[in-house]
């Protein structure tokens, strides 16, 4: 049975150790007389479930593959400082004050404030959705016109045995048309909704958020505001200065998470934890204008400045011409 939302993929631990706090090191620290070797590299894509792609009489078997790692995500456990131990969750009742077993666990909804309608298990299995395992698209829409604020999550999707001509067809008429599918995708007792889209000759599974979902934007206070024209202009000469033809995502990097990993190493090798001092805050700068001209000045010199240092230029230039010029008559 597929599950949905589809749980992150766990890399092997040896990779995830790699990645997180350098094995090699670790092994030879931890374990120096350990003659067991491993294998280090990227760990092929493997499909975390199947399903089935169906729009008319056309159907697609597809594999489904997790977009992101797991890995990536730094977590930490709750310890007993006195021992060292993992703690455990447990639920308790504050009205008894004791410790409540999981059988005695029911779900209850609260349509009032403190009231509350129990159902049993038997009772929310009868509401749930019935799984399958099939995408059924309902229709095939502009790309461009699904607003990315209804993006929730994505999947990659590739084809499973069998379908190898039928996904390729389906990728390369989403391509060439510019659309994408739309349609339905029930498991784990609910009712999804999910976009298909080409993405560099594999499909993307996008699962989107339905409207009722969404708050309007309309529902964000913005007060009426009359900017003047320079401001606008200096506004647009700041994003110029930043302005790239293509987003690059390697460029970027998560510092915080490179910080707290690299906290963790220092505390395997058994270092101690100093903290960076602060950097002064800086002065806030309150006016529109000098805010614009100053950010400017970090790029660049500000426009009124390159015209002044421009004209100054020239002007130097053109000293020891007239100087000759005078010597020659």
């Amino acid at each position: 049975m597929l599950q949905f939302p589809l749980p992150p993929v766990h890399c092997s631990v040896f990779p995830l150790l790699r990645q997180r706090l350098n094995v090699t090191h670790l092994t030879s620290r931890l374990a120096p007389h350990s003659k067991t070797s491993y294998r280090l590299g990227p760990m092929p894509a493997r499909s975390i479930a199947s399903a089935t792609i169906s729009f008319g009489l056309v159907s697609v078997p597809v594999g489904l593959y997790s977009s992101s790692e797991s890995s990536a995500t730094v977590s930490f456990n709750m310890i007993h400082k006195k021992c060292g131990t993992r703690l455990k969750q447990q639920y308790i009742c504050p009205k008894d004050n004791e410790v409540v077993e999981r059988d005695d666990i029911a779900k209850g909804y609260e349509f009032a404030k403190g009231q509350y309608v129990l159902f049993s298990p038997e009772e929310l299995k009868a509401l749930d959705e019935k799984a399958t395992n099939t995408i059924d698209i309902s229709e095939f829409v502009p790309l461009a016109k699904v607003d990315r604020i209804y993006l929730d999550r994505t999947y990659y999707l590739g084809p499973d045995k069998g379908g190898e001509r039928a996904y390729k067809l389906l990728t390369e008429a989403l391509e060439k048309t510019g659309r994408a599918a739309i349609g339905q995708y029930s498991a784990r007792g609910k009712q999804y909704l999910v976009l298909i889209r080409p993405m560099n000759g594999v499909l993307a599974m996008e699962q989107l958020h339905y409207a009722g979902e969404l708050r309007s934007a309309a529902d964000v206070p913005v007060p009426e505001v009359k900017l003047k024209p320079t401001e606008l202009t200096l506004a647009e000469q700041l994003i110029e200065q930043s302005a790239t033809d293509e987003f690059k995502p390697e460029a970027y990097h998560d510092q915080v998470r490179d910080r707290v990993l690299e906290a963790i190493q220092q505390k395997v090798e058994g270092e101690e934890i100093t903290a960076e001092p602060q950097e002064a805050p800086q002065a806030k700068i309150i006016d529109l204008m000098e805010a614009l001209k100053a950010s400017l000045a970090k790029k660049g010199e500000a426009p009124g400045e390159q015209k002044a240092s421009r004209s100054a230029s020239d002007a130097k230039t053109a000293k020891p011409t007239r100087k000759r010029a005078s010597k020659a008559s």
